[in-house]
């Protein structure tokens, strides 16, 4: 791995012990966490020829922020080395960038790896207006267009899965086999209480579940959620809260 340089609590970070505790690796998540925030990640990313590539096709059609993606390839390009062989999976796509941007990395550092990027294609769905701020109908993409240049793109490792989760996540999942990365990119309560249930038979051990919108101003509802699924029900402590939620799973020994 790379040398992270780190101004803030570098020599702290240096310190801390490299083993799991309560399930995840504090020590790595900080490295990744206060790497992009306060230290080298984003130079480092800046000068990798892969995240130059793949960020210059997502960077149109993403509304991901830039540190979230650079944290997405640090972990494809650094911690995958240490999980089961798996695919990624995104669930919420709208046009396709974030799911472009994994899948040319995906192609250039992990070849057979397959990314299944899972919307409706087609806006929003119904949301709970006590929750959630968006509403249906939100984010239409240009479906047909999308297509098109995942195909322009080459990238037939990217598998765009049209409908609702609640019909598509499982049998989808279950044909693609383990997953080591799962891209959870829903702005509501209802988008995550459908995807994170689904995907966790599938996650290989120590999988990286990455929530985008929880720690998002107008995103109570993802937020909520994770509260109740993720950190009530099944008791998972964060691997990193910075640039998003990182979480393991299942989670490590």
């Amino acid at each position: 791995m790379w040398k992270v340089a780190i101004n803030y609590h570098a020599e702290r970070i240096a310190k801390m012990s490299p083993a799991p505790a309560l399930g995840r690796n504090p020590r790595e998540g900080y490295l990744r966490g206060c790497g992009i925030q306060f230290g080298n990640i984003s130079a480092f990313c800046a000068d990798d020829p892969v995240f130059a590539e793949a960020f210059a096709a997502a960077r149109p059609r993403t509304t991901v922020p830039r540190d979230r993606l650079e944290n997405i390839f640090v972990l494809m390009k650094f911690y995958f080395a240490g999980l089961l062989p798996g695919h990624v999976v995104e669930f919420g796509s709208y046009r396709g960038g974030s799911a472009i941007f994994m899948a040319i990395v995906a192609r250039r550092l992990h070849p057979g790896m397959q990314v299944y990027a899972l919307d409706t294609f087609a806006g929003m769905p119904e949301t709970d207006p006590v929750r959630d701020v968006v509403v249906q109908g939100d984010f239409v993409p240009d479906f047909d267009e999308l297509r098109r240049t995942v195909a322009e793109l080459g990238l037939d490792n990217l598998h765009l899965v049209k409908g609702l989760f609640s019909e598509t996540a499982r049998p989808t999942l279950a044909a693609a086999g383990p997953i080591r990365l799962a891209h959870i990119d829903c702005d509501t309560y209802e988008g995550i209480a459908e995807s994170y249930p689904a995907v966790k038979p599938a996650m290989v051990a120590g999988g990286y579940i990455v929530f985008d919108d929880p720690l998002v101003s107008a995103c109570l509802g993802a937020f909520e959620a994770v509260e109740r699924l993720v950190v009530r029900e099944d008791g998972l402590h964060a691997e990193q809260t910075f640039p998003h939620l990182v979480y393991r799973y299942k989670p490590l020994g």
